[in-house]
């Protein structure tokens, strides 16, 4: 549980990374989902991103302790996937995770009262930040061990193929974690016996401290599968359409039994690598430009407004969402701490 033991962590004072490949401004328009669909996909993004940036200010307070990776900026990749999904898929993702679990439909309450280490917390206050499950809504966990999930995912996909269940798994890690050795040998795995895995980079151009084309010699990571035959994609991962569309490909490939599908999330994120990370590697003006020209809830927002949707009903949600953040965090304040008993529990497994 290293934090910042992301590839390529060799830190250039002074010297801000080179810009972010191009992302084309999205279009304005509908892309074949509904004005209801648009909606509930902004109100999951929104109730990520003002998540987020509550527990960045209780970290700030000293309610949060240990590491905290913010997801705000990349809401677009796992609310996107998520919509094409059914029960009985899974998901599993690193340690940047708080956005994966709401998304998959885990408690606001539940997921920040376990990073304020409380009892109604998901691991009961012992977990935090990066460490939550829940086999109810199939999310797997978040993980300290760069590139561990991908390992995991693929042994999810295996029980799906064992079981012959149509059910897939998504696997999420980071761009530095698609260096790591493990991840190429579940590439392996996953293609010899055609398991139902996506394997979803999120490319957010940047490691703990340094810029990803400095950090590896893959351009296009969504070609990383192609020694093993596995075929795979680039999205625009700021554009949750984008997402959906190509994550219904990924899915429809997969549960057609046809092996894993990589899909290369190109998104962004806001905040540094952790809270403790003040992100001097790029600039004030490549982060503002990003959350100008390409923020993926302000787009979503506009295709709202221009398609007719009454401002009022926006509102509504945006009030909704404050409100559920709100309670999330006094509830996270105001639930108690875990009973000292709990250091001997969830220590052992009894097989059978």
């Amino acid at each position: 549980m290293v934090q910042g033991a992301k590839a390529g962590t060799t830190k250039r004072s002074g010297r801000p990374g080179p810009a972010p490949s191009s992302l084309k401004t999205p279009p304005l328009k509908n892309e074949g989902l509904t004005q209801e669909q648009l909606l509930q996909a902004y109100n999951d993004m929104l109730l990520i991103r003002r998540f987020e940036e509550k527990a960045g200010q209780l970290y700030g307070m000293g309610l949060i302790g240990g590491f905290c990776h913010l997801y705000i900026g990349q809401e677009a990749v796992v609310v996107g996937m998520q919509m094409c999904l059914k029960p009985g898929d899974q998901v599993i993702t690193s340690y940047r995770d708080h956005g994966h679990m709401l998304a998959t439909g885990m408690e606001s309450r539940g997921v920040m009262a376990e990073l304020t280490g409380r009892e109604g917390g998901y691991s009961r206050g012992k977990g935090g930040s990066m460490h939550m499950f829940s086999r109810e809504k199939g999310f797997y966990g978040g993980h300290g061990i760069v590139g561990a999930q991908v390992s995991i995912g693929t042994g999810l996909a295996f029980s799906n193929m064992y079981r012959n269940d149509g059910s897939v798994c998504l696997t999420y890690y980071g761009d530095g974690a698609a260096n790591q050795g493990q991840v190429f040998e579940s590439y392996n795995l996953a293609a010899l016996m055609k398991l139902p895995v996506i394997f979803i980079i999120e490319n957010n151009k940047y490691g703990m401290g340094t810029s990803a084309e400095r950090a590896s010699a893959s351009k296009d990571r969504s070609k990383d599968g192609t020694p093993w035959g596995i075929p795979g994609e680039q999205v625009d991962g700021m554009d949750v359409q984008a997402v959906k569309a190509a994550g219904e490909r990924a899915v429809a490939y997969c549960r057609e039994g046809n092996g894993p599908y990589i899909l290369e999330m190109k998104t962004y994120r806001y905040r540094g690598h952790s809270m403790s990370d003040p992100a001097k590697y790029r600039t004030r003006e490549e982060v503002q430009k990003m959350r100008e020209q390409h923020d993926p809830i302000e787009t979503i927002r506009k295709i709202l407004l221009e398609g007719g949707m009454d401002e009022t009903k926006i509102k509504t949600v945006d009030d909704k969402v404050k409100t559920i953040v709100a309670d999330a965090a006094e509830f996270a304040q105001t639930s108690p701490e875990p009973d000292e008993k709990e250091l001997w529990t969830d220590i052992l497994v009894e097989a059978r």
